[in-house]
C-alpha cells in the first residue's frame, strides 16, 4: 500500500492547482456500508427461496443494482431488474446493519470545501441514500455536489458519472482528484480522465485496485485532508 504521506503530498497538490476539484465515491469511501448493503440482499435473497452465494453478492459492489441485475446470471432471471433492486434497497436497515464514517472522510470533505475546491459525491446509490450519508457525516450543508443513479443513462464503470461530476463542477477531468473503492468505481474514473485516482481498501485490497488502475491505495481518507485540516487535530 502506498505511504499515506505520499499520497497527502500528491492530493494536496493536486488540488492546489487552479481548476481542480475533488471526486468522491460514497459507500466504502466517505462511508463503511458495504456490510450494510450485502446484508440487504442477502436478506432478499433468502426471502425468495434463493441460494446467492457473498461472492455473487459482491460483484454488486459499487454499481447500480439495476445494471448487475440485468447482466449476472443467477435465480433472478427473466425479472424486471429495477423492480429486483428496489425490492432489494426495502430490506437496507440501517439500525440492524449500521454504516459508519471512514475515517478522515468528514474532514476532508470539509477542510477543501473550506479550501474553497469544489467537491462532489459520485455514487451508483440513489439521491436519498446519498443525502443521508452526507447528513451522518454533518457535511451536507457545505455545498457538495451530487452525482447519483438518477442522474445519467449509464453507471460505473462507464466514465459516464465521474464526466458528469467535472462537468457539474466546471472541472477538466485531468484536474480532478478522485477516491474510489472498488475496480467498477476506478474503471469510471480512470476512462473519464480523472488525473489522480486513489484506491480505499475498505473493501478490496491494496494489490487489487492498483492492478485496477489506481495511482496509490490508502486504508482510510485520511491521507486525502487538507493540510489546513490536519494541522488542526
Amino acid at each position: 500500500m502506498t505511504r499515506g504521506y505520499d499520497v497527502a503530498g500528491r492530493v494536496s497538490a493536486a488540488l492546489a492547482a487552479p481548476g481542480a476539484a475533488l471526486l468522491l465515491d460514497l459507500d466504502g469511501t466517505l462511508v463503511d456500508s458495504e456490510a450494510t448493503h450485502r446484508a440487504a440482499f442477502h436478506r432478499y435473497f433468502r426471502s425468495r427461496g434463493w441460494q446467492v452465494d457473498d461472492a455473487t453478492v459482491r460483484a454488486f459492489a459499487g454499481r447500480r443494482g439495476t445494471e448487475v441485475f440485468a447482466e449476472l446470471d443467477g435465480p433472478w432471471a427473466g425479472e424486471d431488474p429495477h423492480e429486483l433492486t428496489l425490492a432489494v434497497l426495502d430490506r437496507l436497515d440501517v439500525t440492524l446493519d449500521p454504516p459508519a464514517p471512514v475515517p478522515g472522510a468528514a474532514r476532508a470533505v470539509a477542510g477543501w470545501r473550506e479550501a474553497g475546491v469544489p467537491v462532489a459525491v459520485v455514487t451508483s446509490a440513489r439521491r436519498s441514500w446519498a443525502r443521508g450519508a452526507l447528513a451522518m457525516l454533518g457535511v451536507a450543508d457545505l455545498g457538495v455536489e451530487l452525482v447519483t443513479a438518477e442522474d445519467t443513462a449509464a453507471g460505473k464503470p462507464d466514465p459516464a458519472p465521474y464526466r458528469h461530476a467535472a462537468h457539474l463542477l466546471g472541472a477538466d477531468p485531468a484536474a480532478c482528484v478522485a477516491a474510489e473503492d472498488t475496480p467498477a468505481g476506478l474503471a469510471s474514473a480512470l476512462a473519464a480522465g480523472v488525473g489522480l485516482v486513489v484506491g480505499v481498501t475498505t473493501s478490496h485490497p491494496g494489490e487489487l485496485l492498483r492492478a485496477a488502475g489506481a495511482h496509490a491505495a490508502v486504508a482510510d481518507l485520511e491521507p486525502l485532508v487538507p493540510p489546513a485540516q490536519r494541522s488542526r487535530r
